[in-house]
């Protein structure tokens, strides 16, 4: 079901085209992206698509429309939505402790107090977890050895979860904001509850009711699958087998071809791959109320923040909802987004957001980390679409 194409043939020559265009062009000609497919939609039409730049600069690929990408973090609206379905369907609750799918997952806090971490703790990152990369060599999480969901290729979801609940909680549930693996633990119980694989209950629930193929935890046509790349010192670098790239507080680790080794588990946080269409459709779903995933009202509490203010300290302006953070404060922000507009991206290089008041929604996908995820081209791609408007 992705937006239809005809008569939506955006002109190259409109002041929304042409700023794109420069955005883009600037970054490709900068040697700060390989490739990219940016889409916009403006009230439900689709207003500017392009493929730009290169797939795959080794073999001379150049980037197509249906390119596969490695999704990372785009993968926890998605999922977020898959649980939201459970919610409405009565088959998990907000406020249901997570020992009711997961019993002995059961992290404790420094102290060695056991806490309660409920489904809506997961979905608003204040469970207490963390990620890896958040943290210096040699803490805890790298002392488990704990996977971020795009590494470590053939660990079992199990051993994974088992290896994170060893580590302690970085807080009380509740009490603070921390990105994290979540949405992996999420993932595991949506798989007992569904009885079913994660992909198959995504599947089953947002991707095939909205007539999706290309995005899953599996890819399926590998000549289409974007080689990745990474920032260096004069253009981006190529992955390997295995890449360390700086973050912060410490590093992340990919293992492109995890994407497909059908042994490692479906990360709810990170392990998808799709297409910007397949996103798009996903994302403009949630902007016209939810229809025929979701209820309005659902939809609604998931673009509020609910993370009752923890995120402002880290992020100043945001909150976070279910699966995205949202704009509270957009002077705060600093940002010409309209308050209530959603966001996020993904480690691998992209970025997306929805604004509802202008009815807005941009799906940036690149194959270069990290510049399309919080580089100069999302800022630039960013205040090129709202100049035109």
């Amino acid at each position: 079901m992705s937006l239809p194409l005809e008569n939506t043939s955006p002109t190259r020559l409109g002041p929304l085209a042409i700023n794109v265009d420069a955005a883009i062009n600037a970054a490709l000609d900068d040697k700060r992206l390989v490739g990219t497919v940016v889409l916009i939609a403006r009230d439900g039409e689709l207003v500017y698509r392009r493929a730009a730049g290169l797939a795959d600069r080794e073999n001379n690929v150049a980037m197509r429309e249906d390119t596969i990408f490695r999704l990372a973090s785009i993968t926890k609206p998605i999922v977020a939505i898959t649980a939201m379905r459970l919610v409405e369907q009565g088959r998990i609750g907000l406020d249901d402790p997570i020992t009711k799918w997961l019993p002995d997952f059961r992290p404790r806090l420094p102290d060695g107090t056991e806490a309660v971490i409920r489904i809506h703790h997961l979905l608003t990152h204040t469970s207490g977890l963390g990620y890896a990369f958040a943290e210096e060599e040699g803490g805890p999480y790298h002392r488990a050895g704990v996977s971020d969901g795009i590494g470590e290729p053939g660990l079992s979801l199990a051993e994974n979860l088992r290896r994170i609940a060893s580590a302690p909680l970085r807080f009380a549930p509740g009490e603070g904001w921390q990105y994290s693996l979540a949405m992996d633990v999420l993932g595991g119980i949506i798989e007992k509850e569904t009885g079913s694989s994660l992909d198959e209950a995504v599947a089953e629930l947002v991707t095939g009711p909205l007539g999706l193929v290309d995005t899953v935890f599996s890819v399926r046509d590998r000549s289409r699958l974007a080689a990745p790349y990474m920032n260096g010192s004069s253009q981006p670098e190529r992955m390997g087998d295995e890449a360390l790239v700086p973050m912060p507080e410490g590093f992340i680790r990919f293992a492109p071809d995890r994407i497909l080794d059908p042994a490692s588990y479906q990360s709810g946080g990170a392990g998808m791959a799709g297409t910007a269409d397949d996103v798009l459709t996903i994302l403009e779903t949630a902007r016209k109320g939810g229809a025929p995933l979701l209820s309005g009202e659902t939809v609604k509490i998931m673009m509020a923040d609910q993370a009752g203010g923890h995120m402002q300290p880290l992020m100043p302006g945001f909150g976070f909802g279910y699966g995205w953070s949202v704009v509270t404060d957009p002077a705060a922000a600093g940002a010409p987004f309209s308050a209530g507009t959603i966001r996020w991206g993904g480690v691998y290089g992209h970025s997306w957001f929805v604004d509802r008041e202008k009815g807005l929604t941009v799906v940036a996908l690149t194959n270069t980390a990290l510049e399309g995820m919080w580089g100069q081209f999302t800022l630039d791609l960013r205040d090129a679409i709202y100049a035109a408007l």
